[in-house]
């Protein structure tokens, strides 16, 4: 019965988050949506601004939770193993003028681990501590 619990716990978590996720990027106004669009494809599409990475790390968190501070460790080994690969962004989404790129990509709890290809264009996502074990997995596929 308990393992039934725990299934249902999950799935429901899943389905709120997704919602939520949802909800936060209906809300963002179409003007807004244009210029996010277009600061991203300036800042993390390598393939036109010719920067070398291959990959952008944004970590949605803040400074007061303890996964995000987990988190910080993982952040720093990335930037460490994969200092032409990987532009690793933290982004505290306690600060104001975060917040646009927060809704944008629909940030419903955090830590939330998002995974960009030189394009820019969104390939991974991940809600959670996520060790560098797991996110090394993704950033070598």
């Amino acid at each position: 019965m308990s393992v039934l619990f725990l299934i249902a716990l999950f799935s429901s978590r899943y389905i709120l988050n997704t919602y939520v996720s949802k909800l936060s990027k209906s809300q963002v106004t179409e003007t807004t949506k244009d210029s996010l669009i277009t600061t991203i494809n300036k800042t993390f599409n390598y393939t036109q601004n010719g920067k070398p990475y291959r990959i952008t790390f944004l970590e949605f968190g803040s400074k007061g939770c303890s996964a995000c501070r987990k988190m910080e460790e993982v952040m720093a080994e990335v930037k460490t193993k994969y200092p032409d690969k990987v532009n690793v962004i933290f982004l505290n989404i306690l600060i104001p003028e975060n917040q646009p790129m927060s809704q944008y990509f629909g940030i419903a709890q955090i830590p939330t681990q998002v995974l960009l290809n030189e394009q820019g264009k969104e390939f991974f996502r991940h809600s959670g501590y996520l060790s560098f074990e797991e996110l090394q997995k993704q950033l070598l596929r």
